[in-house]
């Protein structure tokens, strides 16, 4: 994930995250993984009892999408659950999903692409659903195609 917010920090591309952990869990995972300084490459950062409801819920994403004055048709969520997919479809934001150990049997239905990990120039990705052409990973490029 560190390779692809960096790729859309030199491009301008606004980030925000939407979370339903606690922020100081939040906060602590992003300074752990990705630096001190981290916390600033996010114009908002989302997290715990900020909103009433809790994803499936789609609070936390209309919250960002309010704080950011952006429209859901121009913003693409990273998810990782089934909750996390439909909060996000709800709120009208096309989704990535990257399953893990605990999420991999769930449905995905109505994600743009379904993948074991966002993949590596030398680890690609497994595709579980979706179209990626001849990429082995995820970058800017391919969510480009994806989205148009």
């Amino acid at each position: 994930m560190k390779r692809l917010i960096e790729q859309a920090r030199s491009q301008g591309i606004r980030l925000a995250i939407a979370t339903t952990s606690a922020l100081p869990n939040a906060t602590t995972l992003l300074t752990q993984q990705l630096g001190a300084d981290s916390l600033e490459w996010f114009e908002v950062i989302a997290a715990g009892d900020i909103v009433a409801a809790k994803k499936p819920a789609p609070d936390i994403y209309q919250y960002v999408l309010r704080e950011m004055g952006l429209n859901s048709d121009v913003c693409l969520a990273f998810e990782d659950s089934q909750q996390g997919l439909i909060a996000a479809r709800k709120a009208g934001i096309q989704t990535i999903i990257t399953v893990n150990d605990y999420t991999n049997e769930q449905g995905f239905s109505g994600a743009l692409l379904v993948l074991d990990c966002l993949g590596e120039t030398d680890q690609p990705f497994r595709v579980i659903s979706g179209d990626v052409g001849d990429s082995s990973y995820l970058d800017l490029d391919l969510v480009y195609r994806l989205l148009n």
